[in-house]
């Protein structure tokens, strides 16, 4: 049972957790999406809210305000104005909203009847809070403090100066628009006063609650980046471990039976009684000395950290194509630009794209002529190897060498480092086609 409890337990509370943590921000954020429109959507309506009540208070037949033909309705719209920087400037909207109040209430102490319908012989509406827009500018001082601001507790002070000229009211108005107003209440003045500073200080709170939840998001969002962030680095460190093993294993296992071959070559090439045997076992040897000097290059690939990959310029190609020349096949290489600093990733990928394609042609169309486009920008290169039909039939023994998984491997190492690959019959010939960024972090296979 305890199982199930705890069980049970992980279920609810989060959903629990969720449920309090919801505000009327979540409503907006399923009609817009997070960001500056759905911010600037937030405060239009806040606006409009603000003009909303302030308007209704000016037009209503028993309002309290000298309407001045209309005039008056200017000062009014002031805290409204304020309304629209809550959100950069929240203080200076509430000292805004703060001071009109307190000026209207130290008018109205100086000379009466000035701002305020004092001395009416008829009914007045009754004063819930004033200004209208008190509560929302009390909402957005404390829903919105500046990050690495002032401290706190300075977010009170304009709301305590916006409770002062409400709690004050009745040194500003007369006893009978007082029992006026209690009248049409049915209620006491001090009930009154008090509804209008609970609407006051329950914005505050309101905003209080909202800047707490947004607080909590944001640290839940943090630890979930950090966790993410961790999660990464472990991920790297294993591929760096099993790249490193995989290094131990080609230069304990691969390097040393290529090195046996090698010497055995050697020898086969001393011993050979004959010079075609010994020209074909040299060759044998500068083969796998190359293989050699390959294979090395890929174990240093694989120690290397991935983060200080140095970039260099990409590979000289003219020795493919000499090697090409060498057994009979006609290639011509054309190079654009200047070759920008890559990757070993990259450069390495580049050269097996050329090499596998000037593979092919060799083993697939023999005599016909090959024509390898090399054009370098800023940020890549573009490699297009064409080959023409092929001159003669092909040897069947060497078209059927291989794994033939050649271009498909080809494609996936390009795809890998962020780039593409096209290969296919080009009018009477062959294509092969590669577009390869010049840096790529060293980090899969293609390294």
């Amino acid at each position: 049972m305890s199982g199930v409890n705890r069980g049970m337990r992980r279920v609810v509370l989060p959903r629990v957790a969720d449920v309090l943590l919801r505000s009327p921000r979540s409503l907006l954020a399923r009609l817009l999406p997070p960001g500056r429109p759905r911010d600037l959507a937030a405060d239009a309506v806040v606006v409009a809210a603000g003009a909303f009540l302030t308007w209704r208070t000016f037009t209503d037949p028993g309002t309290i305000v000298h309407r001045y033909g209309g005039a008056a309705m200017a000062p009014l719209l002031v805290p409204v104005i304020a309304l629209a920087f809550r959100r950069r400037a929240p203080l200076t909207a509430g000292w805004v909203t703060a001071g009109f109040a307190v000026l209207v209430w130290l008018v109205e102490l100086a000379a009466p009847g000035t701002l305020l319908r004092v001395h009416a012989d008829h009914s007045l509406s009754p004063v819930i809070w004033w200004p209208p827009t008190a509560p929302l500018a009390a909402y957005a001082v404390t829903a919105w403090p500046r990050d690495g601001g002032r401290p706190a507790w300075t977010r009170w002070p304009p709301v305590v100066a916006l409770l002062v000229p409400i709690g004050c009211i009745g040194d500003v108005l007369p006893h009978s628009a007082m029992r006026q107003f209690a009248a049409a209440e049915t209620d006491s003045v001090d009930a009154m006063v008090f509804r209008s500073l609970t609407m006051v200080i329950g914005g505050a709170l309101l905003g209080m609650y909202v800047a707490a939840r947004r607080r909590v998001l944001q640290g839940l969002t943090e630890r979930a980046e950090r966790a993410e962030r961790e999660r990464h680095l472990l991920a790297e460190r294993a591929r760096v471990q099993e790249r490193a093993r995989l290094a131990a294993e080609m230069h304990d296992v691969v390097a040393h039976r290529v090195t046996l071959m090698v010497l055995q070559a050697g020898a086969l090439r001393v011993r050979a009684p004959d010079e075609p045997t010994r020209a074909a076992a040299e060759e044998l040897r500068g083969t796998g000395c190359q293989a050699l000097e390959e294979l090395r290059d890929v174990i240093g690939l694989l120690r290397r950290d991935p983060g200080q990959a140095p970039a260099e310029p990409l590979p000289d190609l003219s020795a493919l194509v000499a090697e090409s020349a060498a057994v009979g096949v006609p290639v011509e290489l054309a190079e654009h630009g200047a070759p920008p600093p890559a990757s070993p990733a990259a450069r390495r990928t580049a050269y097996r794209v050329v090499q596998e394609a000037l593979t092919n042609a060799r083993k697939h169309a023999p005599g016909a002529a090959v024509h390898v486009d090399v054009r370098y920008t800023t940020d890549g290169v573009c490699l297009t190897v064409r080959n023409a039909a092929p001159a003669r039939e092909p040897d069947a023994e060497l078209a059927a060498s291989g794994s033939g998984r050649g271009l498909a491997g080809l494609r996936e190492r390009v795809e890998l480092l962020g780039g593409t690959f096209t290969a296919g019959p080009h009018r009477d010939g062959f294509r092969v086609q590669a577009s390869l960024p010049a840096y790529v972090p060293v980090t899969g296979p293609a390294s």
